[in-house]
């Protein structure tokens, strides 16, 4: 029975990490997205991996998917997973963290699964 659930939840992760400063997939369609906003004017700016954050003693550290610059100056921080399962508890346990100890909005965001027409489902803390 272990053995089942175990090979269930590997086929929801991909093959190994990606180098990093490298998107994947579901990061390029998000930062597509984040380009049109931009075009839109309801962003100004955004960067990948742009900054690492200490969240406790020792090693360990957060590294925010994309940073996001908006209209009135604030920052947020976005990190994109490819479905809410993926989000595993010690990567909520870090963005909870986060959101508590710096002074920035923390979006978790998915690719919709409710629309047809594509779209992004979001998680703030």
């Amino acid at each position: 029975m272990f053995a089942e659930g175990y090979q269930a939840k590997a086929r929801l992760f991909a093959k190994g990490r990606m180098k990093a400063g490298t998107m994947n997939r579901t990061e390029k369609s998000y930062a597509s997205f984040l380009e049109a906003e931009k075009h839109a004017g309801r962003i100004e700016a955004f960067w990948f991996e742009a900054i690492k954050l200490k969240i406790a003693d020792g090693a360990c550290f957060y590294t925010p998917d994309f940073l996001v610059l908006m209209p009135d100056g604030s920052l947020e921080l976005h990190e994109v997973k490819g479905s809410p399962r993926i989000f595993t508890d010690d990567a909520k346990v870090k963005v909870k963290s986060c959101a508590t100890q710096y002074p920035f909005p923390v979006k978790v965001v998915f690719p919709s699964t409710r629309r047809s027409g594509g779209g992004w489902d979001v998680q703030c803390f």
